[in-house]
């Protein structure tokens, strides 16, 4: 295959109806059938990346092996497709323009008015293409965020007509998202909204070649037919996408409906083999008919809303699944923990992850959290802030140091436990200046982490700008907190845990992030094992 192919997907209707997760199960679909696949997710936003977004405004940030802070979709690409992302894969409006207007300001457009078309629309097909032009991938299927309609989609929508046209026909295809909702006073689904939709599409230029119709019913077949008629497409392309018990569903039911068979079509690609989704309906199977049940805390800050955990949320399907054990995630906000109420809100859990985060609220609940899980012998697990949180704890409660903190809580603190990173100290920028990406780590032998890994060494994706403060390394060490994963360029402390206890284990890192159906990640796959066994002693 000479040319690679593109596939853009857009939404219309109502935002949230699963673009990525289409976008996703449409690429294992094709990756299954042979197709060297990748998903890339252009944002319409003009922040530069998500990093600086409050997780309630845009859910998780995901964290690449490159560093980049991107939306949480890039979670769901890597974790169907088991393929690393990189900053290349996901595009917002404000790098788009930032990147325009540093080269304005170097004189690369000799002199010339710097407008939306040509100039920004340019910059958009060129990112749209980076990947395609790499030569490692036959497909490149883009997101567009947003709604078609939306003032700020406008210039991605005006690229993706260029582009098609640009690329001749049978090289790029558009698939459309949509909504045919369900009027229960009428008694049926409605598709005026889809046509209003579509045809909003056609008056930017673009001619949607394939219909997914997101609905909680059937589609029946005179429906998909008036669907076909109205809105210019093949009745074959009309695609049912009706709600599913879990999205891991999704790519079989795409399957049956023949998305892939259409596009590939469309793209005059030939079908290959049928798609081996062997280890991932075994994944399925395991997820769906689970052997016992286990009941896990969520302490963290922002949980009311499920996405600013999403990775985590979906490390523990992964991780059940390959126990054959339903993880039950209960949501505890750390700001309603306090000495008082700690017994009764985790008393009876099999397991506590203390969830990352940022800023002062909700941290004396998640230090209380730790104590009672250490002193209980609750099976514990606590990522980056929450792995802090089990240093700082420690600290005030074996070592007596009472006003032990952290640095980003409490400047002034006497026991800085966890301190700024001597390199962020003259940071200003906030964007994209943490401690991002993958780096190694040197785990010690005849440690949990050791057993857990089975390697001597190891890389995980980081997130944060505080760390361990090596100076209190030697007094933690030797009143049982064990560093046992350690950042051999940097020295700092990767991995803390304690010896007598059934299961207890900090990280620095997110391991989350590196959590895929293929690979569910193994401090994950233990934590659960160990919350089974807990279960089991109740």
């Amino acid at each position: 295959m000479n040319q690679t192919k593109y596939i853009f997907v857009t939404g219309g209707v109502t935002s949230s109806l699963g673009k990525g997760i289409i976008a996703a199960s449409l690429a294992k679909l094709l990756q299954g059938r042979g197709y060297r696949t990748t998903i890339q997710k252009f944002d319409p936003y003009i922040n530069v990346d998500p990093g600086t977004l409050n997780p309630y405004e845009h859910g998780e940030c995901y964290v690449t092996d490159d560093g980049a802070e991107t939306d949480l979709d890039l979670g769901h690409y890597e974790r169907f497709l088991n393929v690393p992302t990189s900053q290349a894969n996901n595009v917002t409006t404000g790098r788009v323009y930032l990147s325009v207007i540093e080269k304005e300001r170097r004189g690369e457009f000799l002199g010339k008015t710097v407008q939306v078309v040509p100039h920004i629309t340019n910059e958009i097909k060129d990112r749209m293409q980076l990947l395609g032009k790499s030569g490692d991938y036959d497909i490149v299927i883009t997101e567009i965020g947003g709604t078609v309609g939306d003032i700020e989609s406008l210039p991605y929508i005006e690229s993706v007509r260029q582009l098609v046209w640009e690329l001749g026909e049978n090289n790029g295809i558009v698939i459309h998202l949509t909504l045919v909702p369900y009027l229960a006073a009428a008694g049926e689904l409605k598709t005026k909204p889809t046509q209003h939709s579509v045809k909003t599409l056609m008056e930017s230029g673009i001619k949607a070649d394939i219909l997914v119709c997101r609905t909680e019913h059937e589609l029946s077949q005179e429906l998909r037919q008036k669907l076909a008629l109205f809105c210019n497409v093949k009745k074959e392309a009309v695609i049912q996408s009706i709600d599913a018990s879990t999205i891991y569903e999704v790519p079989n039911l795409m399957l049956e409906e023949g998305l892939d068979v259409v596009a590939l079509k469309k793209l005059d690609l030939p079908k290959k083999a049928s798609p081996d989704l062997k280890n991932w309906n075994t994944f399925l199977k395991r997820l769906k008919s689970p052997k016992q049940t286990v009941n896990i805390g969520l302490v963290g800050k922002y949980v009311e809303m499920q996405d600013c955990y999403k990775s985590i949320l979906e490390a523990f399907i992964h991780a059940g699944a390959a126990n054959e054990t339903k993880v039950n995630v209960i949501s505890i906000h750390s700001e309603h923990i306090n000495g008082d109420n700690v017994e009764e809100k985790l008393g009876t859990l099999d397991g506590v992850l203390v969830a990352p985060g940022f800023g002062e609220r909700g941290i004396e609940g998640k230090i209380e959290a730790v104590r009672y899980v250490r002193e209980n012998n609750i099976p514990f697990f606590g990522i980056c802030l929450g792995m802090q949180m089990s240093v700082i704890e420690y600290s005030r409660n074996i070592l007596g140091y009472a006003e032990a903190n952290s640095t980003e809580m409490n400047d002034k603190t006497p026991h800085p436990v966890v301190n700024l990173m001597e390199e962020q100290k003259n940071v200003t920028d906030k964007g994209g200046t943490m401690r991002l990406g993958a780096w190694k780590c040197d785990i010690k032998p005849n440690t949990l982490a050791h057993r857990i890994y089975g390697e001597k060494t190891i890389s995980e994706r980081h997130r944060h700008r505080y760390e361990y403060n090596n100076k209190y390394a030697d007094e933690l060490q030797k009143a049982g907190l064990k560093a046992s994963g350690v950042n051999p360029d940097t020295g700092l402390v990767e991995i803390v845990e304690l010896e007598n206890h059934p299961f207890f284990i900090g990280v620095q890192y997110h391991p989350e992030y590196k959590s895929t159906v293929a690979n569910p990640h193994p401090i994950f796959v233990n934590f659960v094992a160990a919350a089974v066994n807990a279960h089991k002693k109740q």
